[in-house]
């Protein structure tokens, strides 16, 4: 299975990157490497995380705060955002269709 990032969801990848990065040297860096980690266990197991709604489901980063949206067509895994866990919950929805 391979992943694709929807556009805005790639931004906000980014742009949490360069913040980390901004606060800490290297800390940008760490925050990218959660993140892809988060990916390959949500390829290794994309039906284990919760479901938001629909096939939407929700896959939490382990050292941020931070949580991978995804949905799953075919035999690709759709990041539909990489989203701040205290961002407004819903922000995203619109990215679905």
């Amino acid at each position: 299975m391979r992943y694709v990032f929807h556009p805005e969801a790639e931004i906000e990848f980014v742009a949490a990157i360069d913040y980390y990065e901004d606060r800490e040297s290297g800390l940008g860096y760490d925050f990218a490497i959660e993140v892809h980690s988060t990916i390959d266990n949500i390829l290794n197991f994309p039906q284990a995380w919760p479901i938001l709604e629909d096939d939407i489901r929700r896959c939490q980063t382990r050292r941020f705060p931070y949580g991978i949206i995804y949905a799953i067509h075919e035999d690709v895994l759709f990041i539909l955002a990489v989203m701040h866990l205290h961002r407004d919950p819903g922000y995203w929805k619109d990215r679905s269709k």
